[in-house]
């Protein structure tokens, strides 16, 4: 789960992460406890999208007049935003609204952003995903995927970008998700609860520990902290230099295409993901053994569901990499 995680934080193109598991097993801790691994970025000041002062793909339309006009951008650095969406939420508030009275009264676009807009660049939580309202659902997972939310009412169009890392948790006694709407996460990772008696009493004495004193207890994990805050930005830094070897690609979509996955994000997710692990490693190199760590969370959620089976579909996965790897 950790290393999905960190592996979207290096490259958000990845597409996200899907995390199921029992209740009680910190699932939305370790989500959230990601806000203080999270880098900086250039933003425009005042912009309700987070604009990216560079890339026009990530501006808001505002922002990209501006630009055109050769007006200057006052930038400034901030951390990486995490949105939390609530199961309650309504479409508007996701998504935005239109004000139909100021803009017929006063012929302008009066846009109210959501939270689409607020996770633009950033990361959106959606704790219980597989409780929320199917429509919303397909809302996030469209926005996900073309990086743009369309806001329509009344004969009224607006667009702003919401590209974002879009991370779910949900307990799969609470019912699975549609299998399609599965696919639109780059990975997936399946949490159980611990079982060694020794671990889960080191477990209970860390949480007595924070509980006693919630400062002490961050500042003795500082140092860990900050190298691993070093290890992300460095990898961040040098991800557009890993290579992969074509013959490691045929290797991956061989994989794929014996475990009849459907379509070719699983090819493309894990060719990405194992780039991102071996930046965190230092490397600029992908090695089979980088591909083995991520390919069964890259396709265990894609493989077509069969009643019968017993096995776990990760080790489905991994019993076939080591059959076309070897």
């Amino acid at each position: 789960m950790k290393l999905c995680l960190l592996l979207n934080v290096i490259d958000p193109k990845i597409g996200g992460v899907m995390i199921m598991g029992d209740r009680g097993t910190g699932k939305s801790t370790t989500v959230r406890s990601l806000v203080d691994l999270l880098p900086e970025i250039k933003v425009v000041a005042g912009d309700p999208y987070n604009s990216d002062p560079e890339d026009p793909e990530s501006m808001g339309i505002e922002v990209r007049e501006s630009v055109l006009k050769g007006e200057n951008l006052t930038v400034v650095m901030t951390k990486i935003n995490m949105v939390d969406l609530p199961l309650g939420a309504t479409e508007d508030r996701v998504c935005g609204t239109i004000d139909i009275e100021k803009a017929l009264t006063e012929g302008v676009k009066a846009f109210e952003p959501g939270l689409l807009a607020k996770a633009n660049r950033g990361i959106l939580y959606v704790d219980e995903v597989n409780l929320l309202d199917d429509h919303l659902v397909d809302v996030l997972l469209d926005s996900a995927a073309s990086g743009w939310n369309t806001v329509e009412r009344e004969g009224i169009s607006i667009s702003h970008p919401a590209r974002f890392i879009l991370i779910g948790s949900g307990n799969p006694e609470e019912g699975e998700l549609r299998p399609q709407l599965l696919d639109r996460f780059g990975m997936h990772a399946q949490v159980g609860t611990v079982r060694d008696a020794e671990l889960r009493v080191k477990i209970v004495e860390e949480r007595a520990l924070f509980d006693k004193n919630p400062k002490e207890f961050r500042h003795s994990y500082k140092a860990e902290q900050e190298k691993l805050w070093q290890q992300i930005a460095s990898a961040r830094a040098c991800l557009s230099s890993v290579q992969i070897d074509h013959d490691l690609k045929v290797k991956i979509s061989k994989v794929c295409a014996e475990l009849n996955v459907d379509g070719l994000r699983g090819d493309i997710v894990t060719n990405r993901a194992a780039k991102s692990l071996a930046a965190l490693k230092g490397r600029d190199q992908v090695t089979a053994e980088d591909i083995a760590t991520v390919i069964p969370n890259c396709l265990r959620h894609r493989l077509r569901k069969d009643p019968l089976e017993s096995i776990d579909s990760g080790l489905l996965v991994i019993e076939k990499f080591y059959e076309v790897f070897s």
